[in-house]
């Protein structure tokens, strides 16, 4: 399902059976004049869309940022829960929560991905 090709309205009889083929045989068909138009509205629409970084910044919470600037020292959740009079397991919770936030699978992954978006982190 989906467009693998497509003709203008003054397509000849030649080009919408040349179109058929290329088609069938996997190939994507779009007029030349066509290309160009589409090339220049995804050139200009990614002129346009904000940097990634800035429009995926994500918003943590005063705790969540020291955290992450804790594990971004390379400190254990036993080494945070201590300096911060927390248990182990309300750390682990937060750095859960923080790589669900992110979208991060790890927590070096974490930090990169808030460094990215723009936080300073006090590491």
């Amino acid at each position: 399902a989906g467009v693998t090709g497509y003709l203008l309205k003054d397509a000849s009889a030649s080009d919408v059976l040349n179109a058929v083929r290329s088609v069938f045989r996997g190939e994507a068909v779009c007029p030349p004049q066509l290309c160009s138009t589409l090339f220049r509205f995804v050139a200009q629409t990614a002129k346009e869309m904000p940097a990634r970084d800035s429009a995926l910044r994500p918003e943590l919470t005063l705790r969540q940022q020291q955290l992450v600037s804790l594990v971004a020292k390379g400190l254990t959740n036993k080494e945070i829960a201590s300096l911060l009079n927390l248990s182990e397991f309300t750390v682990r919770n937060h750095i859960h929560r923080i790589l669900k936030q992110v979208d991060a699978e790890s927590r070096s992954e974490a930090v990169d991905v808030i460094r990215a978006s723009g936080f300073v982190l006090n590491a």
